[in-house]
């Protein structure tokens, strides 16, 4: 995985498992890999990852079943999608705009060009 270095490589680490969680990847209620397996697999220290998990436990998208792993909720999918649309929304979204507007980009255009890629 590569890392921004603009960004908590934690934070990093999350965007990337909801991402998974978004796809299908892992499912609801499915147990996903332990803080050292996953630490392993991205080559980062196993701190950063269990500050993922933590980070991922208060946003209610994972829970800990004491002895036995880490799972994924049921509302999961719910919950990423509602925070990752108000940071679109809040965050990117007005820059987005700033920029059509500085290129002045019609909202028309930008229609056009939604419309046709996602046919």
């Amino acid at each position: 995985m590569e890392f921004n270095e603009h960004k908590a490589i934690y934070l990093q680490i999350a965007e990337t498992l909801c991402e998974r969680i978004l796809i299908g990847k892992w499912k609801a209620e499915e147990r996903i890999p332990s803080v050292r397996e996953l630490g392993a697999s991205l080559g980062v220290n196993p701190n950063t990852v269990a500050r993922t998990y933590d980070y991922l436990q208060q946003m209610n998208v994972i829970y800990n079943k004491r002895g036995i792993g880490y799972f994924v909720t049921s509302q999961a999918r719910e919950e990423i999608v509602s925070v990752m649309k108000t940071t679109f929304l809040k965050e990117e979204l007005p820059k987005f705009f700033k920029k059509m507007n500085l290129l002045s980009i019609p909202f028309d255009e930008l229609e056009t060009i939604y419309k046709q890629n996602n046919q």
